[in-house]
């Protein structure tokens, strides 16, 4: 193993939200037991498309949240971003980021896309157009029933000045859209940042609430989504053989990272170490993987080199895992192709058999249910495994939660258009 000079990052707080709990623990608890999130959608009418099936949060958990908005935020936050003040409340108190004295020196590195369009708003506008290409502006923004604030809730990068203002974060201040990928690229950005020396600590993570119809309509469109299933608890089933697509679903995930000397000094606790990041495009096809995973083989091997490690050194793999014919055989090949002779011997299992796949939150989710594992020695099942596809043959953790050590772990998100990121991390070592 190389010696490493850089600058050290580490986690010092973490929270979540999403349809398995209201909290990481609750999340990581029901995760662990096996549970699954996934349930018949109740927010909008599904009624007849093929798939009327999702992973929500429950709406009682976001009222109860209702505090955390402030200075006339609630009139620009979407379902999103109180989502993400849900998870970032857990995260900063856990870290004690309020008692920082420099808040320039903190940033905000969140992956978010905005929220879509309802079909209530999409009628009204109609009323506004004579159909032969005039618009009546003025009545439009006379009515009290459509607010100009719904355009701030459309805006990704409104979100993160929002977030900025909620948790008096002054530093960098980023906004990443890169679909699947945006969650971990945040986490990695943010951990570059630190690693730079302009910032020494920074929020970081994804949100995602584009389940409704015309956030979820898309993908039904595109046939993305699992249409074959028993139960709605059974239709995410990455890896197995009958996996038919994948599940949407929303939530929230959010890490404190920090400089290691500056989390020393004040006497932070830390829970894990951010080791190395990388990132790739496949340049490829906009609907399509690369068929051979190039651009996954880069970011995972990229990942691995940032933090002077060799493959033989990583001890689990939390997958993309998506559901998906072609995501699930591809992320086995790109495995294989990085770990070569080992790759059937590295624990393997993908989050979103319980969660479903809330695209921009995914990979921030899944950093601290990987984090979470390596303390509690315990690594996450991949529910649903019953039918092994035998192109699809690693040790993919099914079924069962299982006991055992790890202390370095990759996680892997892969976004649509082939956008790729993995993050390297670790248990904490005062000598690492």
């Amino acid at each position: 193993m190389k010696k490493r000079s850089k600058r050290r990052v580490v986690v010092t707080g973490y929270g979540m939200v999403t349809p398995l709990g209201r909290n990481s623990r609750e999340t990581f608890d029901h995760a662990a037991a096996g549970e699954s999130g996934i349930s018949t959608i109740k927010s909008f009418d599904t009624s007849g498309l093929p798939c009327t099936i999702g992973g929500e949060v429950d709406d009682r958990w976001v009222a109860d949240s209702s505090h955390l908005l402030a200075r006339g935020l609630e009139k620009c936050s979407s379902r999103g971003l109180k989502l993400m003040l849900m998870a970032a409340s857990e995260a900063a108190e856990t870290a004690g980021l309020d008692k920082l004295t420099d808040r320039g020196r903190i940033g905000v590195s969140l992956g978010y896309h905005g929220e879509s369009p309802s079909i209530e708003d999409v009628i009204l506008f109609n009323r506004f157009h004579d159909g032969g290409g005039t618009w009546d502006i003025g009545e439009l923004r006379k009515n009290i029933s459509y607010s100009y604030f719904n355009f701030f809730r459309r805006k990704p990068d409104v979100a993160t000045s929002l977030l900025s203002m909620a948790f008096d974060c002054r530093g960098s201040n980023l906004s990443i859209v890169s679909a699947c990928a945006a969650g971990t690229q945040a986490i990695g950005e943010a951990f570059k940042i630190i690693g730079s020396g302009k910032c020494d600590a920074m929020l970081a993570g994804g949100c995602e609430a584009s389940l409704n119809f015309l956030g979820f309509l898309g993908f039904v469109l595109i046939r993305a989504l699992s249409e074959k299933h028993t139960e709605p608890r059974k239709a995410s089933r990455p890896f197995d053989r009958k996996r038919n697509g994948f599940i949407m679903s929303e939530g929230a995930g959010c890490v404190v990272l920090e400089d290691l000397d500056h989390a020393r000094a004040r006497g932070a606790a830390v829970f894990g170490e951010v080791l190395g990041y990388g990132s790739s495009a496949d340049a490829y096809r906009i609907t399509d993987i690369h068929p051979k995973g190039d651009g996954a083989v880069l970011a995972m091997k990229s990942a691995l080199s940032d933090a002077s490690l060799d493959p033989g050194q990583v001890d689990y793999i939390n997958a993309h895992g998506t559901s998906t014919t072609q995501n699930d055989l591809v992320e086995t090949l790109a495995i294989k192709r990085v770990f070569e002779d080992r790759a059937k011997r590295v624990p393997v299992s993908s989050n979103k058999s319980m969660i479903g796949h809330p695209i921009a939150a995914a990979g921030a989710i899944e950093f601290i249910l990987t984090l979470m594992g390596i303390n509690r020695s315990l690594l996450l099942p991949t529910i649903n495994y019953e039918y092994p596809d035998p192109k699809c043959d690693l040790d993919y953790v099914p079924n069962v939660a299982r006991k055992q050590e790890h202390g370095i772990a990759l996680t892997n998100s892969f976004g649509f258009g082939g956008q790729n990121a993995c993050l390297c991390l670790g248990a904490y070592k005062e000598d690492r």
